[in-house]
This record gives C-alpha cells, structure tokens and sequence, in this order.
C-alpha cells in the first residue's frame, strides 16, 4: 500500500506528487496519456504561477515561453483597448508544461505509471482503492484527484454557475506579420454568443482558445468550421489574424459541460486539486495557477496531519471572491448587452482590464509563504 495516490498529471497532480515525494512520502501518479498531449486550456501562466513552477524548479525561458505583457481587449464594435498587466507573465503550451511537471515529479522521487486509465476509486478501511483499465488496482492510505476538467467516474463535480459553455483550442502558425502585431499581447476578442483568447506561445505559434454558448454552436449546426466561418465573418481583427495563418491540427480540441464557478467546500476524505476543486472562467487567465496553489495547499496540509477536509475549505477561503468576480464577467462576456456595456466600460476606464486582471488573481495573502520568500 502507497502513502499517496494521485490521479492526474497536469500541474495540480505533478505539484502535488514532486512536493509529497521531496517531503519523502512514498507517491505513485497514474496519468491517462502515455505521452505528450495537448489540452484545452489558454495557456497563460500569471505571475503567481511563476512563482509556484520556479519554486518546482523549472525554468520557464528555457522551456521556451513566450513573455505576456499586456491585455488587448478588442469589442465587438472594433474598438480595441490595450493595457500592461499588473504582473510579469509568460505563455507556455501544456503539452511542454505538462511534460516538464512530470519530469520534476519523477526526479522527486515519484513513482509515475503512465497511459493507463483509473475506473474507478472506493475507500476502503485502510484508505482507498484505485481500479484501473488494465485490470489492476492500487490502494493507498490516501487519494488525490487532479484529473483536471474530466471527471472520474462516481466522483462527478456538481453543476457550477455558468454551464451552458463549451470550449475549443487550435494552434495557428500566424503569418509572420500577424505574429509581430499580436507581440507580448493575450487579446480578448468578443463575439456573439462567446468569447475568444489568442496569444503566442513556444516555437512561434499562437494558441487560439474560445468558449460559446451551447445554444449559439446549434446555431452553427455544431459544427466547428461553421463557427469559424461565422467568427472571422464578425470580427475583422480576428480574421486578420488568422489570414494567411495555418491551423497547426486539422481540428480543434474541444471540452463541455464545464462548471465554471464550481468551488468545492468540503471533503468526503477524497483531497480534490485543481479543476477538480475550483473552476475559473477562461478569461481570467488563472486556471493554472490555481491548480499549482491548490497542490502547495494540499501537500503543506497533508505534511501538517491534517485532513483533506481541512486542505478544502481552506482553498474555497482563498478563491471564492476571485471566483465569483470571474464568473459574473463571463457571464456577461457571453452576453450581448454585457459585452456592449463591458466594451464602452474598457474605452472609457482604461485600467478596467488591468483591474479586473488583478482582482481574479490568487492575492499574495492566499500564496504559500514557502513559495514567496524563496523569491526574496
């Protein structure tokens, strides 16, 4: 029997099973995917998740990763409205992300089991017991889910705040004007039903990352292309953007029944990371960031002796206000009114976005005092 078992090997999972296995705990990590995989997800890294990757020890400019200085806000209208962030960001791909996780997880000490799927997880007497594809099973004293956006089977999220949304990624090779012109800007572009983020990344290519009303894409006939068509069709800085650019994959990745606002606040004594825990809206940017906080809270939690229970209430004190600001804003980004509104708001307010940019973030009040004064 393991000491810890954690399902999941994005950054919430691999944090967590590098900092258990640094504190000398015996971990296993079983992750689905037997190799790199891209996954929907903006792919913006705040400076609070900076702070948590380098505290890892991974070097994000070696990795690549493209500087984000600025938010360009483009309206439906046209108008376009660009500010500096209040923090030093980078944009870096999951698929490079994820990778470098595991490697730090597996040097820690972490034993990794990897393209196998967990079925399902029942406790037990001593703790709880995995069943696994392949017909084995795992037992630990105790589980950590981090499966990020999936659910485990019998251990579904309920319903969050805003649910109607379903969410695409693409990766483009921009024409090399378009790139220069996108520069060290995440823009936020506003279209009917929706809305979209595309900034650079590694290697000279952009991750395009959108969410839309379901009842919007039935109007497309559910299909992606026809989105695209109507998209591009609305909003010429979009269309430029992507004009003369090549999609990187001949379809997009594509994820529903999201439960954006979703905060879990109590523990049945499964220890919840991540998405898995606390749903932010897209735009805010800060998804991963929570994830990462939600390992460091766990792992200083479970060293303590204290239980999941106490781990999830402690991480719904620290996101709940972010959580609920970031999801009124998204539920009017998908509004008509609202965008109208949010888009005379960002011409006549220019510190509107850098504001809500910091007012979404984990505070420095919530970051583990180990990760800041490692920076110091």
């Amino acid at each position: 029997m393991t000491q810890a078992l954690v399902i999941g090997g994005g950054p919430a999972g691999a944090g967590l099973a590098t900092r258990l296995a640094r504190a000398g705990r015996d971990v296993v990590l079983v992750e689905r995917e037997a190799g790199p995989v891209d996954k929907v997800c903006g792919e913006f890294l705040s400076r609070e998740a900076g702070l948590y990757l380098a505290s890892l020890g991974l070097d994000l400019s070696a990795l690549g990763a493209v500087s984000i200085e600025a938010v360009r806000l483009v309206a439906r209208s046209g108008h376009v409205a660009t500010v500096r962030l209040p923090f030093v960001a980078t944009s870096l791909s999951r698929r490079i992300l994820d990778e470098a996780l595991l490697g730090r997880a597996a040097a820690a000490g972490a034993t990794i089991r990897r393209g196998v799927r967990v079925d399902g997880l029942a406790r037990t007497q001593a703790g709880w017991a995995a069943r696994l594809a392949d017909g084995s099973s795992l037992e630990a004293k105790a589980a950590f889910l981090a499966t990020g956006k999936h659910d485990l089977r019998g251990h579904k999220r309920p319903a969050g705040r805003q649910n109607d949304l379903v969410a695409f990624k693409l990766h483009w090779q921009l024409a090399a004007r378009q790139a220069a012109e996108l520069g060290s800007c995440v823009e936020l572009l506003m279209f009917d039903g929706g809305y979209a983020g595309l900034q650079r990344i590694e290697n000279g290519k952009a991750n395009l990352c959108l969410v839309v009303r379901r009842d919007t894409l039935r109007s497309h006939g559910q299909r992606w292309d026809r989105l695209l068509v109507a998209l591009r069709a609305e909003s010429a800085h979009l269309n430029a953007r992507l004009m003369d650019g090549v999609p990187c994959w001949p379809r997009p990745l594509a994820l529903t029944a999201i439960p954006y606002g979703y905060v879990r606040r109590h523990s049945d004594g499964l220890w919840c990371l991540g998405d898995q825990a606390a749903v932010i809206p897209s735009f805010s940017g800060d998804g991963i960031s929570i994830a990462l906080h939600s390992a460091e809270l766990a792992a200083t939690t479970y060293l303590e002796g204290r239980d999941a229970d106490a781990y999830q209430q402690r991480l719904a004190r620290d996101v709940r206000v972010q959580m609920l600001l970031a999801t009124l804003l998204s539920q009017g980004l998908v509004r008509r009114p609202a965008q109208a509104m949010l888009g005379a708001a960002a011409r006549l307010w220019p510190g509107l976005m850098s504001s809500v940019a910091f007012h979404t973030r984990v505070s420095d009040a919530a970051l583990s005092h180990r990760v800041l004064s490692s920076q110091t």
